[in-house]
């Protein structure tokens, strides 16, 4: 996984923890969600090259979706490595191929020979629901810590430069990055991502997953093509209000860039936007999360704050 200090991360074993080594999940109960969310999750062993060996986070985690055969995971766990290996819960260990990399938004997807059980997405995420993270904790092997959503719409926070986190309170620590945060139902609702830490690698309670709805439009679009064709903002933004101001939270307008479909849609300099797709905009990154999230139709409805006026104004991409 990702620090502020510089470091990936991972989830370790707390006092609220399920560790789980082989087939012994299964032992305990195969119709606890968490067993059987334990089952679509791996362990990652890339191949790095001599000198970007990685003593702090020596593995990484994966999970299983789609087909049985696809898994996504945190790109910086690959880094340089063009091999990559994963060990399944059960203790199998078999190759996997690299498809496709998206460091924007720090997803991968690699694809293994022999199917396991995906993973089932969860349709909706909501504050203060448990959410536990399953992931392989300095290489020590799967496990699973459990606490709450603190937060959701997170973007901004500086590791990727398209930012839509979860924040958790579970546990985490390196290791875990690319392993997966689910529900209470055992359902996948982010992938682990980032730790938020100013002085060491350790846990204080700030975690962070890509949202499933993130990791899905990425991982559509990703199998399309094996690129992302995103549309590009037209916009140079600024915060508002500016330092040692007030007002209401908001990403000013500073200037429109010519022929850009935002100067088609007739945004003008100075304009305060508000939300974009009913998604609140309190800073510059949540545009940028808007266009990575954008449906097919790849309309984007902004609520607009002009001189005091409220509008709403569609921007076809």
């Amino acid at each position: 996984m990702k620090s502020i200090v510089g470091y990936k991360f991972v989830i370790f074993l707390t006092a609220a923890f399920l560790s789980v080594g082989g087939a012994g999940a299964q032992e305990i109960s195969k119709a606890d969600p968490l067993i059987r969310a334990m089952n679509s999750v791996v362990s990652l062993l890339p191949v790095w090259p001599k000198d970007s060996r990685r003593l702090q986070e020596p593995e990484g985690s994966g999970v299983v979706i789609g087909d049985g055969r696809t898994i996504v995971t945190a790109d910086h766990i690959l880094g340089q490595s063009k091999k990559v290996y994963v060990r399944t819960a059960s203790g199998q260990i078999m190759r996997a191929t690299i498809i496709a990399r998206d460091v924007s938004t720090d997803i991968a997807l690699l694809e293994i020979p022999l199917p396991l059980p995906p993973l089932a997405i969860a349709k909706t995420v909501h504050l203060f629901d448990k959410s536990c993270a399953i992931g392989n904790s300095f290489g020590l092997g799967l496990s699973v810590t459990c606490g709450v959503i603190s937060a959701i719409e997170r973007s901004g926070v500086g590791f990727n430069e398209i930012e839509d986190f979860i924040q958790t309170d579970a546990a985490v620590n390196p290791g875990m990055s690319g392993g997966a945060l689910v529900n209470a139902t055992g359902q996948f609702i982010g992938l682990l991502s980032a730790i938020f830490t100013k002085t060491s690698d350790a846990n204080i309670g700030v975690n962070f997953a890509v949202s499933s709805q993130l990791v899905t439009k990425v991982i559509a679009d990703l199998q399309d093509n094996g690129t992302i064709n995103r549309p590009r903002s037209g916009l140079r933004l600024t915060r508002h209000p500016a330092a040692e101001e007030v007002g209401t939270l908001a990403a000013k307008v500073i200037s429109v860039s010519e022929n850009s479909p935002e100067r088609k849609a007739e945004i003008q300099a100075g304009d305060l936007l508000l939300s974009a797709n009913d998604r609140r905009i309190n800073i510059p990154a949540d545009y940028l999360t808007a266009l990575a999230l954008l449906n097919p139709d790849k309309k984007l409805r902004l609520d607009v704050n002009r001189r005091g006026q409220l509008i709403e104004i569609i921007i076809e991409f």
